[in-house]
């Protein structure tokens, strides 16, 4: 939830400075229903109790549903970022079964203690790739308290960079330099 919230806040940060993502909100993306799906396999992944036998499978799935939306959409700006970021915490929970590891320490600090059998984090006793997964916490009793990753940090730096390229200040127009051209031609 932590990672969804900054994300939000990433795509509204323009704003502060009274831009607004354009470049982000007018791209015609090519298949965005992968990230719908995405979204919903990971829900059915750690709500739906008939698919417990299969959560590991469905969350590592959740990352290539993910990950084909970012090859389609690789020319837009900072989708190289959050695909450096998906990779590195889809590898490390395919390496893990299912499960990205988390530190004793960052959990203690966020004052979490998630359950391996019902979180996509957990503490594990031997991790592979553990300084990949939730290393870092963001603590308790802050809101949304909770541990976060490498991976987790290069997808919100990603989608602020994606916010930010191609912002334009409110109203300037909707053609971006629309005005200027129409001045140039009227004084021809």
């Amino acid at each position: 939830m932590l990672v969804l919230a900054l994300c939000v806040i990433a795509v509204l940060s323009p704003l502060v400075a009274w831009r607004w993502p354009a470049g982000l909100v007018q791209r015609k993306w090519r298949w965005p229903i992968l990230i719908w799906v995405a979204l919903l396999l990971q829900i059915a992944a750690f709500r739906v109790e008939a698919l417990e036998d299969i959560t590991e499978i469905l969350h590592v799935l959740t990352y290539v549903v993910a990950g084909g939306f970012l090859w389609m959409n690789r020319d837009a700006a900072g989708i190289w970022i959050v695909a450096a970021g998906a990779l590195s915490n889809g590898i490390t929970i395919a390496l893990n079964g299912g499960v990205l590891p988390a530190s004793q320490a960052a959990t203690d600090a966020a004052g979490i203690n998630p359950d391996p059998e019902h979180s996509n984090t957990a503490v594990l006793e031997d991790p592979v790739l553990p300084w990949l997964g939730d290393v870092f916490a963001w603590p308790a009793p802050m809101p949304l308290a909770n541990t976060f990753s490498v991976g987790d940090v290069l997808i919100v730096v990603g989608v602020f960079v994606a916010a930010w390229s191609g912002s334009r200040r409110i109203g300037s127009g909707g053609a971006g330099d629309g005005n200027r051209t129409r001045a140039i031609s009227l004084g021809s």
